[in-house]
């Protein structure tokens, strides 16, 4: 079994940028990535498409293909389509990959498994013809895929982006229904000065707000009451918006109301979370470097907390530096005469984010669903079957799986997971931080028997 000085999971931004940064000074890297290709969601096969759609993704996009090159440097093992499900003691990973199961061991582990769309459990949110905006753009970006008459819903920036790029690739949404409010607005008034020191967010906010305008999409702003309607698919969007009641018909519904960070394989290794008021989310506990409280183990990019792709590749870079010093392959004196910038450059990225994150909070209505909502699509759970679990005496979401089989689907607990806590959590009275979280063991991600009785055959790993 081949054995390196670092596996890095995830090749997005963090990972990438971790990745060149271990292997020029000396280490050797093992980078595991679920996706055939690098660049994670964000530079999503952006050498491939950068040529053919760049136009329609923009630069952001485009800035992505260097990242992606590096890991071509000498020291870098980049295995492709490699799905991790168990990280054992002493770091030896397990993964599929082609259908059959192998193994690599390092001395140290880098987590930079991004973020996750937050689920937002509304009526109707699971027609055929409702998804996420970022599978839709997942679309755009590895096929050139885009939907027709779509109605985007939920807050945030990314729908604004998703929808710039659908007007510029000549299919503008019909409308975009957004959760935030005025009110929201004049709360993150208070983090303008940071917002200010980010100015270049800000800058490209009103950019594409203004090609929205262009455009002439309508904007419906503090909606609440939203459901999907249909007869087996989606037809309709039907909201409360400043007083009126709304109904647009479609044939495609795009969900977005933030990104939360992917913190299954963290968990599993025991890493310390705590609960982030800020961005309604689970984080783990870690230093400026990115270092948990697992000997070994650093975590960075948005699985280390919402920041975005540049922070993303910064806190790759930190999290490299000091892993490479713990390996005696930097003196604590070059680590931080290369960190000194990079720390500095990480508080300027960062500093419009308490904006964002007031500005465009989660839609309540998908915190707190309706009883009849059906809340884990895996194992058709609703919220009133969590609330009435409290009643009866469930205090956690690891005890709903016995009350119900929540968070014991195929996707264990990734889509429902905070929706359970937040249920949970209000129906007992208790934090977060109290209620807590699902108990996350191996596999984690599902694996057949198949798969696994390959691991009997000949030894396989990174090296072939």
């Amino acid at each position: 079994m081949t054995r390196f000085d670092l596996a890095i999971i995830g090749a997005g931004p963090a990972g990438m940028a971790a990745a060149a940064t271990a292997a020029e000074v000396g280490m050797s890297v093992c980078v595991l990535d679920e996706q055939p290709r690098a660049g994670g969601q964000i530079y999503r096969e952006v050498e491939r498409a950068a040529g053919l759609r760049g136009d329609i993704l923009g630069k952001d996009y485009t800035q992505g293909a260097p990242l992606v090159a590096g890991l071509r440097q000498a020291g870098i093992t980049h295995v492709g389509g490699a799905v991790v499900w168990a990280i054992e003691p002493g770091f030896r990973l397990s993964y599929t990959c082609d259908g059959a199961a192998a193994q690599v061991e390092a001395a140290r582990v880098l987590l930079a498994t991004g973020a996750l769309e937050r689920p937002m459990p509304l009526p109707g949110w699971t027609l055929p013809g409702v998804m996420t905006a970022g599978a839709g753009q997942i679309l755009l970006k590895q096929s050139g895929v885009l939907a027709r008459r779509a109605v985007l819903v939920g807050s945030g920036p990314l729908l604004y982006l998703i929808a710039v790029q659908m007007v510029r690739a000549g299919t503008p949404p019909l409308a975009l229904v957004e959760t935030q409010r005025r009110a929201d607005l004049i709360r993150s008034a208070q983090h303008l000065g940071g917002a200010l020191r980010g100015w270049r967010y800000l800058l490209k906010g009103l950019g594409l707000l203004a090609e929205i305008a262009r455009a002439r999409v309508p904007r419906h702003t503090g909606a609440t009451e939203i459901e999907v309607e249909g007869e087996g698919r989606a037809e309709a969007v039907s909201f409360e918006s400043r007083g009126k009641h709304h109904r647009i018909a479609c044939e495609t519904v795009y969900l977005h109301h933030g990104v939360v960070p992917n913190t299954q394989a963290a968990r599993s290794l025991g890493v310390s979370h705590k609960w982030n008021a800020a961005q309604a989310c689970f984080v783990p506990v870690l230093d400026e470097w990115g270092q948990s409280d697992v000997p070994g183990v650093c975590i960075a990019g948005d699985g280390a907390g919402i920041g975005g792709a540049r922070v993303a590749e910064i806190a790759g870079r930190l999290a490299a530096l000091k892993l490479a010093e713990e390996a005696g392959r930097l003196s604590a004196s070059d680590r931080d005469d290369r960190a000194t910038p990079l720390h500095a450059a990480l508080s300027v990225e960062r500093a419009a984010r308490p904006f964002l994150d007031v500005a465009y909070p989660p839609y309540a209505g998908a915190i707190a669903p309706a009883d009849t909502t059906v809340i884990c699509r895996c194992e058709e759970v609703t919220a009133g079957d969590i609330r009435n679990y409290a009643r009866i005496g469930c205090l956690g979401p690891n005890q709903t799986k016995a009350f119900g089989r929540a968070g014991m689907g195929p996707c264990q607990g990734r889509y429902c997971g905070l929706t359970v806590t937040a249920l949970l959590a209000e129906a007992n009275g208790q934090s977060p931080d109290e209620t807590g979280y699902y108990r996350i063991r191996p596999p984690l991600k599902p694996i057949t028997l198949g798969e696994l009785a390959s691991m009997d055959g000949p030894e396989k790993d990174a090296a072939g």
